[in-house]
């Protein structure tokens, strides 16, 4: 992995070398986005250039249409860091503002060229819209770049089962539960981070101790059971989660929790430390069940499931 140079504006750019830029949200880093990606560093490697990615914050949905705006796979600083893990140099994050939704795209392009007179190349997605009433197609993109000596790669969309992968699709695939899609379509397995918090005990007294973990994703798994395998300095230790509202013990926090169980033998995590836990596939929803001991029969059926998925 690159150790990576983060920037806010085309002016901070280096110029030392020619630059290959991907464009883009990138919500996700997903498969399409990743051969975007490489597509700019393979490029730049063959030019003796350096490659970046331009990105937006925040999302040009939560200006352009704040009460319908698009909810987020990953946070920006993840973002940072998945890009990262690709081998690009460079990021600029750019604020997105009402001044820069009403440039045109020929503006747009202008802009970057005057303001980063190195930039050699640009690489989209074959889908990839910009500017004002996001009028800058790719035929658009490669008119007007090429007369600005700006070469522009339109990488084809990848596709699974058929369909194009989108981040709007591993949303909806993730709402639904069906982890096996989004892992294939992310090129990864779907992650979650957050601190452990103390919880109220009751999964200790119930025989399956848990570990609370405060994690507010803008776009939210589907409310369930799922196997998991939670990352730890020297591997992974399989565990059983639930995500969700806890009907069962839970009548008044509205706000999701994640309670992870872990499989192995030992626990090596305390409250406050920080968990990485991996989401391999849904087992069931989320059920309110009569009483504390049908809930304990269901999470020892839930945890021979996590056991016989992750084979642990």
């Amino acid at each position: 992995m690159n150790s990576i140079r983060i920037v806010s504006d085309f002016g901070d750019v280096p110029q030392r070398k020619t630059l290959h830029l991907a464009m883009g949200i990138f919500d996700g880093v997903h498969l399409g986005h990743q051969a975007v990606l490489n597509s700019a560093v393979t490029t730049a490697e063959k030019e003796g250039g350096f490659s970046g990615l331009l990105t937006f914050n925040p999302h040009p949905s939560k200006l352009l249409r704040p009460k319908e705006a698009t909810k987020l796979l990953m946070p920006l600083e993840l973002k940072r860091r998945m890009v990262a893990e690709n081998d690009v140099d460079l990021i600029i994050c750019k604020q997105f503002t009402l001044d820069l939704a009403s440039m045109s795209a020929e503006e747009f392009l202008e802009v970057m060229k005057r303001d980063m007179p190195n930039l050699k190349s640009l690489h989209v997605g074959s889908n990839f819209r910009f500017g004002k009433g996001r009028s800058g197609d790719i035929d658009f993109i490669v008119s007007h770049a090429k007369a600005l000596g700006i070469h522009v790669f339109s990488v084809d969309r990848l596709k699974y089962d058929g369909e194009p992968i989108s981040s709007s699709r591993i949303r909806k695939d993730l709402s639904d539960g069906r982890m096996n899609v989004v892992n294939a379509l992310l090129g990864y397995r779907y992650f979650s981070e957050g601190a452990v918090i103390r919880g109220r005990q009751l999964g200790r007294t119930l025989g399956f101790p848990t570990l609370n973990v405060l994690w507010a994703p803008e776009t939210q798994p589907r409310y369930g059971v799922y196997a998991l395998q939670v990352r730890n300095g020297k591997g992974s230790i399989p565990a059983v989660a639930n995500y969700g509202l806890r009907p069962t013990v839970n009548e008044k926090d509205k706000n999701p929790l994640l309670e992870i169980h872990l499989l192995g033998k030992s626990c090596p995590f305390k409250t406050g430390d920080t968990i990485t836990a991996e989401w391999v596939e849904f087992i069931r929803p989320e059920q309110r069940f009569e009483g504390i001991e049908q809930l304990q029969q269901q999470i020892a059926l839930d945890t021979e499931a996590a056991r016989e998925i992750l084979k642990a």
